[in-house]
């Protein structure tokens, strides 16, 4: 069965190359495949789009090596009949929720995409990607600005990632292989790790000489320039425009991951204005909103004080160690 968006075309022959792993392959549950894209919308947008679908093709053939991939795209994916037609599956992706120690049960609004993954995973299915063969999706970004329409796209698609990642590591890596199981804590990770370099840029200017800023910038011109024509392995061309592309998303979509990490109950769609109605009074969802904010605060605030401990760019005041002995 595949699952195709209305806006994805099909390349020609692309039933032929995929469909017979199913055959060859029984313990395959589900693929996915390349992805290529046309944007209506401005050259910045467009290069955007272009670099992370060359991205995403770098990280799937990775990923796909361990017979398991990160998301089963919803652009278009192939399941086995057996798994589509299962009540519990059904019943998973039309209702999928979870439970959140702090914001109480929740159901998706989006990322059905996620749910069919998950569910797939969690029964113990492969999962392939197949490189070589491409869907051609048409893309709308949801307004002309640049910064916006990218801020809106990140939200929605980085809180589908975290809304399953808790669930995805709790299979743990016996279930689901281990590089697959890390690469799915990496998502945790990353958001903070991307971030260390500017924190640690900024501090060591405060605390010594503002050159380190056009020393750190430097440095980021060389390695984003580098990791572009690494993607010259999956695409014949790159833009001048990948190596500021490459470091807003890291740095702007890492911002992004932390602000969603605390506030998962919040969805949006790019195209429909639909909400979720919980049902909670306004006194609860102030304390909820003030819970978030405070988590979010003092992770920013241990994250901070940590970077400058261990850098030795902060130190922990006489009067405290003596306290503390």
């Amino acid at each position: 069965v595949a699952v195709i968006d209305g806006d994805s075309i099909l390349e020609d022959g692309l039933i032929r190359k995929t469909v017979p792993f199913f055959a060859l392959m029984p313990e395959v549950g589900a693929l996915t495949t390349d992805e290529l894209c046309e944007v209506k919308g401005s050259r910045i947008i467009r290069e955007w789009h272009n670099l992370r679908f060359a991205q995403r093709q770098v990280l799937m053939c990775s990923v796909g090596l361990s017979h398991k991939v990160l998301t089963l795209t919803g652009r278009m994916s192939m399941f086995r009949a057996s798994i589509v037609i299962d009540p519990e599956f059904i019943a998973h992706v039309q209702s999928d929720s979870i439970n959140h120690w702090r914001l109480g049960k929740f159901q998706f609004l989006t990322g059905d995409d996620k749910s069919s993954w998950y569910s797939v995973l969690k029964k113990g299915w492969d999962m392939l990607y197949i490189p070589d063969t491409v869907v051609l999706t048409v893309e709308h970004p949801p307004s002309d600005n640049f910064f916006k329409a990218t801020t809106q796209l990140m939200f929605r698609w980085f809180g589908n990632m975290l809304r399953t990642n808790g669930r995805a590591l709790a299979l743990g890596p016996r279930r689901i292989g281990l590089f697959t199981w890390w690469c799915v804590l990496d998502q945790r990770i990353s958001m903070w790790t991307s971030l260390t370099g500017p924190v640690f840029a900024i501090m060591l200017a405060i605390k010594h000489t503002i050159f380190f800023i056009p020393i750190y910038l430097v440095w980021i011109g060389f390695t984003r320039w580098i990791m572009s024509l690494m993607l010259l392995a999956t695409r014949p061309a790159i833009s001048w425009y990948y190596p500021f592309l490459i470091y807003y998303n890291q740095i702007w979509g890492s911002l992004i991951k932390t602000y969603v990490f605390f506030r998962l109950d919040r969805q949006s769609w790019t195209r429909q204005k639909t909400k979720l109605n919980r049902g909670l009074s306004s006194r609860q969802v102030q304390w909820q909103n003030f819970t978030s904010i405070l988590a979010h605060a003092t992770s920013l605030i241990v994250f901070v004080s940590l970077i400058g401990l261990l850098s030795g760019l902060i130190t922990i005041p006489q009067a405290w160690v003596v306290f503390i002995k």
